[in-house]
């Protein structure tokens, strides 16, 4: 689990109950509506989250801020970089 306290979350998206793929593009969206240096946090029950929204991020070329396994679900915490 990666975490950085020193971050402030600007928009959370709840896709709890959503199954794959919706919780990656729901943060998809997100990212290219916000600004560089937004960082978005998703709210995800789907387990094939916490694998396809690391992998999207690191490709898309942004960062992973945090993973944080919550009461049933999972929050994933993303910062805009381009």
């Amino acid at each position: 689990m990666l975490e950085n306290p020193s971050v402030s979350i600007s928009r959370t998206i709840d896709a709890r109950g959503s199954y794959c793929p919706g919780p990656l593009m729901e943060l998809i969206r997100a990212i290219r509506e916000g600004e560089v240096g937004d960082v978005v946090a998703i709210l995800s029950t789907d387990s094939g989250s916490k694998i396809d929204i690391p992998k999207w991020v690191e490709k898309a070329g942004h960062r992973l801020v945090s993973i944080t396994t919550l009461d049933g679900y999972d929050q994933i915490v993303v910062e805009k970089l381009r």
